[in-house]
């Protein structure tokens, strides 16, 4: 199976994913810029790694727009979005979810694989309003526990990648 992994990526965390699933699968491995070039329809899957940036996937919006045509080709669709949060957050089904129209959830499948925060890496306005959104929940009057320990989370870099969330991604290639 001819397999692509198309990836956007801030501070490296989703990178690293597209390199983990191209090394594992065999998949050719493009960063987004370079992909936007590519004619998809030559592949027979097709992988999307975006990072969250206020709950939506950054770049998704083109991909989106080459869902239909792919899906009616009958191509392989996966998207899988990388974040700060552990992957057994209760919010990241509802996130992914918030992403897609009915129809395109119904064409693809969707991952999430949890990432980390790298301030050293990020941009000066994604570090600004990371920076903000601490302060505000630190901040914040009658926070809840969740929201106390997010705050603590963030406030520093952090790294809970792990080649293990690639696995269902995996399996879903074959």
């Amino acid at each position: 199976m001819k397999t692509i992994v198309i990836y956007t990526s801030q501070t490296g965390f989703t990178k690293r994913y597209a390199e983990w699933i191209s090394e594992a699968s065999g998949a050719e491995c493009l960063e987004f810029k370079q992909a936007k070039k590519i004619k998809l329809s030559d592949y027979d899957a097709i992988i999307f790694g975006g990072w969250f940036m206020a709950g939506g996937i950054k770049n998704l919006a083109w991909f989106k727009n080459q869902i239909p045509e792919l899906s009616a080709a009958g191509k392989k669709i996966i998207v899988y979005g990388v974040g700060g949060s552990p992957a057994e957050s209760p919010d990241i089904p509802a996130a992914m979810r918030r992403n897609f129209t009915d129809e395109e959830w119904d064409s693809l499948k969707t991952f999430y694989c949890p990432g980390g925060f790298n301030y050293e890496k990020m941009s000066g306005f994604s570090k600004f309003m990371m920076k903000m959104f601490t302060t505000m929940l630190a901040n914040k009057k009658d926070a809840s526990e969740a929201e106390k320990n997010m705050a603590q989370m963030i406030s520093h870099s952090y790294d809970i990648s792990d080649k293990k969330y690639i696995e269902p991604i995996l399996a879903e290639l074959k």
